[in-house]
């Protein structure tokens, strides 16, 4: 793989790691982030560079990656006064893995080919473990040459990335994602409930259970954590809430009826009213239990 000069923008629980793999890959990289300070001690912890700016960490970068918050801080940190739009010279592409709408990742799609600039919306799955470990899944969408060129890049910090069609089809792809979350978590959640409640050992019942049709994910790695109340092990509620949101808006525009997923994200609101909010998805047992 030929070493890159890259920039990424956005150093939180995802882009920190994210950014530190891809120094250690060999790649040069220069980072922003909101905060100065954690820019400062990412630079302190893997060596690159800091900038004050978007534009800034973006000039002379072939690849720029954002992980940012939602679709707001998505369009200040390209197209805002000091976005890396403006310091993006042409043929450079610009890869975000944040979870947004799709019709932001249409929109700056756009804004990019008119200035030269490929765009892929490229959001991720894996949660803070996967970002940490390198082995996070990144689902695509834009054009097939820019794609082409970014995956071997991408594979600094994920173990599967794959372009799933145009502009606005990561995005998609990532709401399929959470929307088939959102029902494993509740049902997860239901049946360790009712194990409980029926005086079953639950443990006894997920080791037997999880080799046959009922294994998840989740399963195998949120149902210890789950049966002793402890929720700090992952993706925080109020993300998926933000989520969800997305899934649910995304709905109402093409027909699409998900009566599951609007109930399990009503269920979150309850979690986060009992101070759930930075807890993780798996907290939906949670409500049951106090009921």
């Amino acid at each position: 793989m030929l070493v890159s000069k890259v920039a990424f923008i956005g150093l939180g629980v995802m882009g920190y790691p994210m950014a530190g793999h891809l120094k250690k890959a060999g790649h040069e990289v220069i980072v922003y982030n909101r905060t100065g300070t954690k820019a400062e001690a990412w630079v302190k912890e893997h060596g690159g560079a800091a900038a004050a700016t978007p534009k800034a960490a973006a000039a002379g970068a072939e690849i720029v990656f954002a992980c940012v918050g939602n679709d707001d801080d998505l369009r200040e940190v390209t197209t805002g006064p000091d976005g890396a739009f403006k310091g993006m010279g042409k043929g450079t592409i610009f890869v975000d893995h944040t979870t947004a709408s799709a019709a932001v990742a249409r929109e700056l799609y756009g804004e990019a080919k008119g200035s030269g600039i490929a765009f892929i919306d490229a959001p991720v799955s894996g949660g803070q473990a996967g970002a940490e470990n390198g082995v996070l899944t990144v689902m695509a969408g834009g054009d097939e040459d820019a794609f082409a060129a970014v995956k071997p890049v991408i594979g600094a910090f994920a173990r599967m990335a794959k372009l799933i069609g145009p502009s606005g089809a990561g995005q998609l792809t990532k709401m399929v994602n959470q929307i088939c979350i959102a029902g494993l978590v509740e049902g997860l959640a239901e049946g360790l409930h009712f194990a409980k409640q029926a005086g079953l050992d639950a443990e006894a019942v997920i080791e037997t259970i999880s080799k046959g049709a009922a294994q998840s994910w989740q399963m195998e790695n949120r149902y210890k954590t789950m049966i002793e109340g402890k929720f700090d092990f992952g993706f925080a509620v109020d993300w998926m809430r933000k989520d969800l949101s997305i899934c649910l808006d995304e709905a109402r525009r093409n027909g699409s009826h998900l009566p599951v997923t609007a109930l399990v994200d009503q269920f979150y609101s309850e979690v986060q009213a009992m101070g759930g909010k930075r807890w993780d998805t798996s907290s939906l047992i949670a409500r049951l239990d106090k009921a």
